[in-house]
């Protein structure tokens, strides 16, 4: 296996399904110990990108490296050292914690097998409910088993698809001090995710959309190339003012968040102008820096769809 400081080099990776790209000439570079947060609307290809990189889909063009291994030569090697947590949990609902544990451990022909079920259950905080069934385990605690499974061979990167959906607040917060102790042990992490929290909580992002990367770096590196200007507007009759906006030139997204309107645009002289033209002294306006949600709304509305 290479030495590389990249755990994931892939450039120009492509997927189609008929007609259709569904990921299209894809370039990415993820380092060792990194977490990278993988983003955009559903559809937008994430998870085949996610399923040719461990092994699971062949790309129909491009080339590169997963863990130094050839993604599209050698994807027996590849999944003996990924974990891959999908949407759906995917284990057995009528055996137990422990049993789940022990077939996964088998299938990867884990040594001392027991010893490494006990080690996962420990990690996880499973101990105590280590002879439930899983089917009977709400959201957060299936999540935990399936992190569990997804390490019980020791891979060298975690490969998460909206490991959290549906998932409560305290849960997410749990899993993702996990997530960010074993970034600390040197294990990569890819994962993708609609919550705009999770992604700031990530090394590295990027914008996936209708199989396009849009957009990827710091997350201050992303904020900076969005080059959006927001202004944040409270007060009366907000539905209307919104409704007064849209459409001017220099306003390009209206959005509500509660009792407040983030107005955004690329242009911001044209954005002052417009704004200017609708002020008054019935609501409070506010130049804000512009959020993540600000700016990946932006882009997706921007994205082309593939398949429209």
């Amino acid at each position: 296996m290479s030495g590389s400081d990249y755990a994931i080099d892939v450039t120009g990776v492509t997927k189609r399904f008929g007609d259709k790209t569904v990921v299209n000439a894809i370039d990415l570079r993820v380092r060792r110990g990194e977490i990278y947060g993988f983003l955009g609307p559903n559809g937008s290809g994430k998870t085949t990108f996610i399923r040719m990189l461990c092994g699971l889909l062949t790309p129909d063009a491009g080339t590169g490296t997963c863990l130094g291994y050839d993604v599209r030569a050698q994807q027996a090697e590849i999944k003996r050292h990924v974990g891959y947590m999908t949407q759906k949990f995917s284990y057995y609902e009528d055996l137990s914690i422990r049993e789940n544990l022990d077939f996964i451990a088998r299938l990867y022909d884990v040594p001392d097998r027991r010893a490494a079920v006990q080690h996962s259950l420990e990690r996880l905080g499973l101990v105590n409910r280590s002879h439930q069934l899983a089917g009977e385990l709400s959201g957060g605690w299936k999540q935990r088993v399936a992190l569990a499974a997804c390490l019980i061979h020791q891979p060298q990167l975690l490969l998460l698809d909206e490991p959290t959906a549906g998932v409560d607040p305290k849960a997410r917060r749990e899993f993702w001090d996990e997530i960010h102790r074993l970034a600390a042990d040197g294990l990569t992490v890819l994962i993708t995710t609609h919550y705009m929290d999770e992604a700031e909580r990530c090394h590295r992002l990027a914008y996936l959309a209708y199989g396009n990367l849009l957009a990827h770096g710091t997350l201050v590196e992303v904020l900076a190339s969005a080059r959006l200007t927001t202004w944040t507007v409270t007060g009366p009759d907000l539905l209307a003012l919104a409704d007064s906006l849209r459409g001017r030139d220099g306003v390009e997204q209206v959005v509500a968040f509660g009792m407040t309107l983030h107005v955004s645009g690329r242009d911001a002289a044209k954005l002052d102008a417009a704004v200017a033209a609708v002020r008054s002294p019935r609501h409070e306006w506010r130049k804000t820096a512009s959020s993540l949600e600000d700016v990946f709304i932006g882009l997706m509305d921007q994205a082309k769809d593939n398949f429209a």
